[in-house]
């Protein structure tokens, strides 16, 4: 249309020079003015234009997520027409696009709303928000960019686990454990007659005082549990058959078992050979085992970005970096398969006085010769072909 419109002021041109008609070249004028003013107009009122997104930034998969975008014109010229357009990933963008067209007077305001649903773990980049608008006679417009992008994070889903039983070697912590040995003695479940070989730091004087005979204190046996979970998003660890699902279900245990782990107000840490997108695809640096609910978020923070590729095998970042864990903690191995270097490390991981624990997601091709060989070795091997296979952990 613009091309239209700037062949019609030529053609008025070469008619006024020719004809030198006074109101040929008003017309001229006039339209030119209004092409120039029209420019003008759109280009300071857009300028004007102030956006603000409000929406929660985390979220479950599964959620939706409300937004709203709020336009303000700060401007003294009105926008006599506004179309605005969201940029959104697919994996959360609602069923229908995210535009509309409104006007907008001086320092007036006005909202957006839609819901964002979050599919599939990630995290997303929200917006850029397109603006454009166009002059007095529709011929030329001006397009921006603003407000964005922000970034939704979508953390994986939580499968909460009842029934689950770590191996330790650590006593004197806060969960029951049914060896004798593990006695905590902040725990006292009842009495007994005291037997010679009793020691008398568990004799309870007021109890014995008022029976006539001594009376020994009875502990709870319970273990410390500091665990760390190591997830293994190397896709050679995968059969091509079903990778994708696999890599999934395998970030959706580690995230449940470390819920799992927190909920017992016991340590867990995270270390994977994933990626990370948002730091230009290196390594996540490992987290630590830590103890609380803000430690979990960092957790599911990494797990909600990080991504499978061909990285570091299994074995080897886990020859280097059990050797920095304290004794007696529990390894949790979340992998596709497991072969001869894996056994060795995790026979050397027991010799070092660390407890472990395999889970095999996926299709993996030797899951009865893993199981055969963690019973030979003393540590359970788990396999779980897809998510219901965890009921084995619920109640």
């Amino acid at each position: 249309m613009l091309t239209n419109f700037l062949a019609l002021i030529f053609g008025l041109i070469v008619i006024a020079a020719i004809s030198q008609d006074h109101d040929v070249f008003k017309v001229l004028y006039l339209l030119v003015g209004a092409l120039v003013l029209g420019r003008l107009w759109s280009h300071r009122a857009l300028d004007g234009l102030a956006l603000r997104r409000e929406f929660t930034p985390r979220a479950f998969c599964g959620e939706e997520v409300p937004v709203r975008l709020h336009f303000t014109n700060q401007s003294l010229l009105p926008l006599l027409w506004l179309h605005v357009h969201e940029a959104l990933p697919v994996e959360v963008a609602p069923r229908q696009p995210v535009r509309q067209v409104f006007s907008l007077g001086p320092h007036a305001h006005t909202n957006l709303d839609y819901v964002l649903r979050a599919r599939k773990r990630g995290y997303y980049p929200i917006g850029p928000l397109e603006a454009s608008t166009s002059d007095l006679l529709g011929l030329a417009g001006d397009r921006i960019s603003q407000g964005g992008p922000e970034y939704l994070t979508v953390y994986p889903r939580i499968v909460h686990l009842t029934r689950l039983e770590l191996p330790s070697h650590s006593p004197l912590g806060t969960l029951r454990h049914k060896q004798p040995v593990f006695e905590d003695p902040s725990r006292v479940w009842g009495k007994r007659d005291y037997t010679p070989g009793d020691s008398l730091r568990r004799v309870d004087w007021k109890a014995s005082a008022a029976l006539g005979r001594l009376q020994v204190k009875q502990f709870e046996p319970s273990i410390a549990l500091t665990t760390a979970l190591f997830l293994d998003l190397n896709e050679e660890s995968y059969t091509p058959r079903g990778r994708l699902d696999a890599l999934e279900l395998a970030v959706v245990a580690a995230a449940s078992l470390a819920n799992w782990v927190v909920s017992r107000k016991q340590a867990v840490g995270l270390v994977t050979n994933g990626l990370d997108p948002q730091a230009g695809g290196q390594r996540f640096e490992n987290l630590p085992p830590r103890k609380g609910r803000s430690h979990l978020i960092r957790i599911l923070d990494v797990l909600a970005r990080v991504q499978a590729a061909e990285t570091q095998p299994l074995a080897s970042l886990l020859r280097q970096e059990a050797a920095r864990l304290p004794w007696g903690a529990t390894l949790i191995l979340v992998t596709g398969s497991a072969d001869e270097a894996l056994f060795d490390t995790l026979f050397w991981v027991r010799q070092a006085g660390l407890s472990a624990m395999l889970v095999l997601v996926g299709q993996a091709p030797n899951l009865r010769e893993a199981e055969g060989r963690g019973r030979q070795f003393g540590f359970p091997v788990v396999g779980l072909r897809n998510e219901a296979d965890m009921d084995i952990w619920c109640g």
